[in-house]
């Protein structure tokens, strides 16, 4: 054989083999499942009746912690779960964020202004699997408003009117013609906690339609009722334990629509959460201290002027410096004056923010110039009323949002299925491992990630 050629040959075969490599898995199927607030300390806790969850992990893997993305609320985690970045690269910094200019709150969450591509500067999973031809499909997942790359979704929407129109259109004739009632999701939402055990239920089956129907090759699903319990009454209480076993009932009925669908034995699932819970009983609030120091104004209820405002992400605040000239000096001595309120564990300033995941304000005006993480037992508060800087609650309450080394925000972590290595425990992951560990099991790549894969967990 001429040389010329047999060079030619053996660059073409290592070619189709570096494509084969990474040629998406179109027979598989992943089903990522968050059950938001299901807190890490909950899987070896014999009063969480979680029977599908432990029998998950008993023939597949877990982690004792996954470390979660800082502030530990909703709306950043679940991106970071699907973009394997931190919340300062993805964008979505935090449940909301405070406009310098307008002064003015700005809601990521539930997603009433921005679709995905505004918001969320990274690619997904999901875009990923997408692009590479496979079929992905959403349900309630935070920060995914009209994303062009899930298949078929609905968005984590209250008000119905924008649930519905950036829903699939097709989907919800389908879901009409089966009697899924989605015209509840505004009604349910409004209800607060005696709505979220019915909401969970209405998004189960969607996915179970999904799935059955569709057969999506990624599926990403947002359950709601541990957290809002929690927050209603505190971590491992009755109501909190009745929330797990609810919750472990979704999973165990999503995993039959796989069997009913017959993709089950060519399925993954991984069951995971967004942040653990702290209960409290202690309310501090930052705007009240600032109100004392005339660097902020109220009339009655209204904030009428500000020169340094706080937004409270439960366990965490955020501090805006908003008189631009006094800004270094403000700093400073905001800094020690929070650093000796009570219940405030850490104060952070922008020389640690990169510890934390979030960009400074030079970089990212949306950000703050301090962060305040409190300790167990507090929970910050945004109003500015009255004149106590710390007061007690009328009860115990639950509040996440903290440090994410805080011991009780570690979050739960399973993965069982095809591609899962068996009786597999880890010590711990992050949250920013879930994505590129997902795109390796679809037998695609996500780039520039700072999590990892799991290689460790996965069978090949």
């Amino acid at each position: 054989m001429n040389p010329n050629m047999k060079i030619r040959l053996i660059l073409l075969t290592l070619l189709l083999a570096a494509f084969t490599t990474q040629a998406a898995h179109k027979d598989r199927h992943v089903i990522l499942i968050s059950v938001d607030g299901l807190a890490s300390y909950y899987f070896d806790d014999p009063r969480a009746h979680m029977p599908t969850i432990r029998s998950l992990a008993a023939n597949g893997a877990r982690a004792k912690r996954m470390k979660c993305s800082f502030p530990s609320v909703t709306w950043p985690n679940h991106t970071t779960l699907v973009t394997g970045v931190e919340p300062g690269r993805h964008g979505v910094i935090a449940n909301n964020y405070f406009d310098r200019k307008t002064k003015k709150t700005i809601p990521f969450i539930p997603d009433p202004l921005f679709d995905k591509h505004e918001i969320v500067k990274v690619p997904t999973v999901y875009d990923v699997a997408h692009q590479a031809g496979l079929k992905t499909a959403g349900v309630i997942w935070p920060a995914s408003r009209n994303a062009a790359t899930l298949d078929w979704q609905l968005p984590d929407v209250f008000d119905q009117k924008i649930f519905e129109s950036a829903s699939t259109p097709g989907l919800l004739q389908e879901l009409k013609a089966k009697g899924i009632p989605y015209e509840k999701q505004m009604e349910w939402c409004k209800a607060g906690n005696a709505g979220k055990a019915q909401r969970d239920w209405m998004y189960t089956r969607i996915a179970e339609h999904m799935i059955t129907t569709h057969k999506p090759n990624f599926l990403a699903i947002h359950l709601v009722t541990v957290d809002s319990f929690e927050h209603g009454t505190g971590r491992n209480t009755p109501e909190a334990y009745w929330a797990c076993n609810d919750s472990d009932n979704r999973v165990r009925e999503i995993i039959e629509a796989t069997k009913t669908a017959g993709i089950y034995e060519n399925t993954a699932f991984f069951v995971v959460a967004d942040h653990g819970f702290i209960t409290y009983t202690n309310s501090i609030k930052p705007n009240v201290l600032l109100k004392q120091k005339g660097l902020l104004k109220t009339a009655g209820p209204r904030t009428v002027e500000q020169k340094v405002y706080c937004l409270a992400q439960g366990g965490a605040a955020m501090i805006y410096i908003l008189d631009d000239a006094n800004r270094a000096n403000l700093t400073r001595s905001l800094k020690a004056e929070f650093a000796k309120v009570e219940g405030v564990e850490a104060v952070l300033g922008t020389d640690r923010f990169a510890e934390v995941g979030q960009l400074p304000p030079s970089e990212d005006p949306r950000t703050p110039d301090i962060f305040l993480s409190a300790a167990d037992g507090y929970s910050f508060s945004g109003s500015a009323n009255g004149d106590k800087v710390v007061s007690a609650t009328s009860g115990p309450r639950g509040s996440h949002g903290y440090l994410t080394t805080h011991p009780l925000m570690y979050a739960n972590f399973v993965a069982s299925g095809a591609g899962i290595r068996k009786g597999k425990v880890l010590p711990e992951v992050s949250n920013m491992d879930v994505a590129p560990t997902i795109a390796a099991l679809l037998g695609t790549r996500m780039k520039d990630t700072d999590g990892r894969i799991l290689s460790e967990i996965l069978t090949r």
